[in-house]
């Protein structure tokens, strides 16, 4: 892999982990919730569920190009239409999203699959927690290994990462070249994108998502995601249509 197409992915993937998917919303609440120190063991979890996903993609398709280097074609060209879907849905719907909103949708959906670190308010007079949810106070402040498993679930319960990891990385792989050298960039280049997001989630709270919210930031931000999934899309396309020419 060349400097210049790593430059080209790891650009690609900043920009596109800017949008608050929910490992992001997960970070902005936790922080704004229990405080950047304790979120760190949310975000460990999260990046550890993020490994696990971007691990099984990586060898799926290192198998398929030494045994079946056929699918692989196939898996550019399938890869290439998902994103294309990506692409038009990214800029559809880029005006119907509100971060406040899908932070605080996030923050019940966790409070229900983890009573333990969240309940309802029972006491008037207890001071409300910073929270973007009106219905939720920290309980007793949760353990460590609860915030951290936290972070591997909401990581792991989102499949379509795998099928967004197929699709988008056949288009920055040279599958005849020694492939570990490239894995190991692919997989730095996406943490760093996602690390250092995920900290600037959790540090900027009401900030972040104040400016995001205000006109039409977040829209915009989703449809120039949806342009990059168009590009790389047509990139795959191409490489396919080649492929069969030669």
């Amino acid at each position: 892999m060349s400097w210049h197409l790593f430059a080209v992915f790891f650009a690609s993937t900043f920009f596109i982990s800017a949008t608050p998917g929910p490992n992001m919303l997960l970070a902005f609440q936790y922080g704004m919730n229990y405080g950047v120190k304790r979120t760190l063991w949310t975000l460990s979890g999260l990046s550890l569920g993020l490994f696990l996903l971007l691990l099984s993609t990586l060898l799926g398709l290192d198998v398929i190009s030494r045994q079946s280097p056929w699918v692989l074609t196939v898996i550019k060209a399938v890869g290439a239409a998902y994103l294309i879907y990506l692409g038009i849905s990214s800029w559809c719907d880029a005006g119907d999203s509100s971060l406040m909103s899908d932070a605080r949708e996030m923050g019940e959906e966790v409070a229900a699959d983890y009573p333990d670190t969240m309940s309802a308010v029972t006491d008037k007079t207890t001071p409300q927690p910073r929270s973007l949810s009106s219905a939720a106070v920290v309980k007793v402040s949760p353990s460590n290994m609860t915030l951290f498993r936290t972070g591997i679930w909401v990581s792991l319960s989102n499949p379509k990462a795998i099928l967004f990891f197929a699709a988008f990385f056949p288009k920055f792989i040279n599958f005849s070249a020694p492939l570990w050298p490239q894995y190991i960039l692919l997989t730095a280049g996406l943490f760093l994108s996602e690390t250092i997001w995920q900290i600037v989630y959790t540090l900027g709270g009401t900030k972040l998502a104040s400016w995001l919210d205000v006109g039409n930031r977040l829209a915009w931000l989703n449809r120039a995601c949806g342009v990059i999934f168009l590009l790389i899309a047509a990139a795959l396309l191409a490489e396919v249509f080649n492929g069969f020419m030669s």
